[in-house]
């Protein structure tokens, strides 16, 4: 196993420290589809379909609801989706009642 020198740490002698979650920030649905021109409604039903492997979380505060969000990566994937989509309407699977 080869590991990433900009992911290891040493806390002390003979410990040795792996960071796994390099995330530092993620970015609400309303925000990526205000920056993408698109509706929030919209975007949650095609990134209903994305998985956390694909970027996508929930965040959740005190006394409210969960808000959909996405990493980078969640974001490059959703975009990927919206290309998809878009050349294919018929694929929108939410429209069709499945």
């Amino acid at each position: 196993m080869e590991l990433d020198a900009a992911s290891v740490s040493y806390f002390s002698p003979g410990c040795l420290i792996m960071h796994i979650n390099k995330v530092h920030h993620v970015t609400t649905i309303n925000r990526v589809a205000n920056d993408l021109g698109e509706s929030e409604d919209w975007l949650s039903d095609v990134a209903n379909e994305m998985d956390i492997e694909d970027g996508v979380i929930w965040v959740y505060g005190v006394g409210e609801d969960g808000v959909m969000a996405f990493t980078d990566f969640g974001i490059e994937n959703l975009i990927e989706l919206i290309k998809i989509y878009k050349d294919d309407p018929t694929l929108k699977r939410w429209d069709r009642g499945e």
